[in-house]
């Protein structure tokens, strides 16, 4: 059987056309039909593997007819639901804060009298809106041509405190805790939370200042995420847009059973630390046919990071990561690991997907003073067309205030501590390579901890970028620029297998002797 269920609501299903060796794209697309007691509801051409489905029926079977394959399915039941304009929401209302704040209201209101597992609805229309918090055992349905959109006068805009009461991390910023803007959309401590829809979340970035200050603080807090979910279990997130975050867009932090399926996640292309999905000391997290078009990583995963007195009490790890049939466009990287690593991250496999133009493919990153552990990362069945670097992995990453600081930089062995960061076994099989700028792989150990071992196995390089200009790889001190390198490693360990249509590859050294100190 071809066609499976991914997911299934009361109002919407998400349906996989393909298994592997299928990726992102569907190549002729496939027409489908869905019909409800023979009747047909729906239908199209599918030219992605994973395709959402809505507005359905609750509790109503249905059959998908695609590619001479028959699926059945059942919505499951609803115990309710309300609409947000039964509360006083208004659409296409004034870009105020005065009407952002009423919106807010009547969604706090709705929200508050949902019955447990209930539907909030959103009707079709331009929702200027303040920040949302949602609750447990609820679904926020977001119909197709709606927009929930953040005001871009950020006036009396509420902040998250660092902690809670109880002295558990609450607001953050790049692995710490600290004061920020509640997102536009927000959750904390939910369970059984579902967002779907085949509308749109607008976090207003290119609108308002928020893009103008990306890291520094403003009335004490640090920008707000697009979506920011906070210690929340079994979370769905089905088929919705989300875009113009102000800083990272998809953040879940201390997340459990986290399934994200179909989304569409963008942001203008210089648009400043603009992450895609950046699951952070979460465990237990599914991105499955999502497409990511962003002005920083596509996807980042982290761990949280130590503060310069060591400071580790909010520290958890981030485990079993899977991300497939996925496609990452633009962005500083494919799939980035760190470099908030501190809490270690772990079992992360990236399968079946496209990268298109992005700067890495693959990137890990950590330095001296984090601590923690990447180890057992795999990638296969992957396509990179236009990257810089396919592979990267570089321990001496010149991040924060202190980063070109001569103990960060030192290619000289340190002590071993506890603030050593360890990045061990990394596997990429069934990966293709085209138009590549800078070097195949780069991977940059600590001499007192070597990276590895690398496996690599079919990875195939097929054509160069010829009109690629020398860079460095890394962002390390002291490394050379390059242009269609090969694999290249120092206090690393690579094995495997590799193939070039288009020139011999070689494993070297690409260091500067005497790296550069501030």
């Amino acid at each position: 059987m071809t066609l499976r269920c991914a997911a299934v609501t009361p109002r919407m299903a998400v349906l996989c056309l393909a298994p592997p060796p299928a990726r992102f794209t569907l190549a002729p697309a496939r027409p489908w039909r869905l019909s409800r007691a023979g009747v047909t509801v729906a239908e199209g051409a599918a030219s992605r593997v994973v395709l959402p489905l809505g507005p359905l029926e609750p509790d109503t079977e249905y059959r998908f007819d695609c590619g001479g394959e028959a699926l059945g399915f059942t919505t499951a039941p609803c115990p309710g639901a309300l609409d947000v304009t039964d509360f006083g929401a208004r659409p296409g209302l004034p870009d105020t804060p005065l009407a952002a704040a009423g919106n807010a209201a009547a969604f706090a209101q709705a929200i508050a009298r949902l019955p447990k597992g209930g539907t909030l609805i959103v009707p079709p229309g331009h929702w200027i809106c303040a920040p949302v918090e949602l609750r447990s055992d609820m679904i926020l349905h977001l119909s197709e041509g709606a927009t929930l959109a953040a005001p871009s006068d950020r006036s009396g805009w509420p902040i998250l405190p660092a902690r809670n009461p109880d002295g558990t991390m609450l607001g953050s910023w790049e692995g710490l805790p600290e004061p920020c803007f509640r997102a536009p959309l927000h959750a904390i401590r939910t369970e059984r939370l579902t967002i779907e829809g085949l509308g749109t979340l607008d976090g207003g970035g290119d609108r308002g200042d928020w893009w103008t200050w990306a890291k520094e603080r403003r009335d004490g807090a640090r920008r707000p995420r697009g979506l920011h979910l906070i210690d929340a279990e079994a979370t769905r997130l089905i088929g919705f847009t989300i875009r113009n975050a102000p800083s990272w867009t998809i953040h879940p932090q201390g997340c459990r059973d986290l399934f994200a399926v179909g989304l569409s996640i963008q942001a203008p292309h210089d648009s400043p630390n603009t992450d895609g999905f950046d699951p952070d000391m979460c465990e237990d997290v599914i991105i499955l046919g999502t497409h990511f078009s962003v002005g920083d990583d596509c996807i980042a995963i982290k761990a949280g990071k130590r503060g310069d007195k060591g400071e580790e009490d909010h520290l958890r790890p981030t485990r079993r990561v899977t991300v497939q049939h996925c496609l990452m466009e633009r962005g500083h990287g494919g799939c980035v690991i760190g470099s908030e690593m501190s809490g270690s991250v772990t079992d992360v496999t990236v399968s079946d997907c496209e990268m298109v133009g992005t700067d890495r493919g693959l990137r890990l990153k950590t330095r001296r003073g984090r601590g923690g552990e990447i180890a057992r990362i795999a990638m296969r069945n992957v396509t990179m067309d236009g990257v810089l670097t396919a592979f990267s992995a570089n321990a001496h990453y010149y991040c924060d205030h202190d980063g070109h600081a001569g103990w960060v930089q030192s290619r000289e062995p340190a002590a071993i501590s506890h603030l050593t960061p360890h990045i061990g076994e990394i596997i990429a099989e069934d990966v293709e390579v085209r138009g590549l700028a800078h070097a195949l792989g780069a991977f940059l150990g600590l001499p007192e901890a070597p990276i590895g071992p690398i496996r690599l196995s079919k990875v195939t390089l097929v054509s160069h970028d010829p009109a690629a200009r020398p860079e460095p790889p890394l962002m390390a001190d002291g490394v050379r620029a390059l242009r269609h390198a090969g694999v290249l490693a120092e206090h690393a360990v690579v094995v495997g297998e590799i193939s070039a249509d288009t020139a011999p590859l070689s494993t070297d050294d690409f260091l500067n002797r005497s790296p550069a100190q501030p």
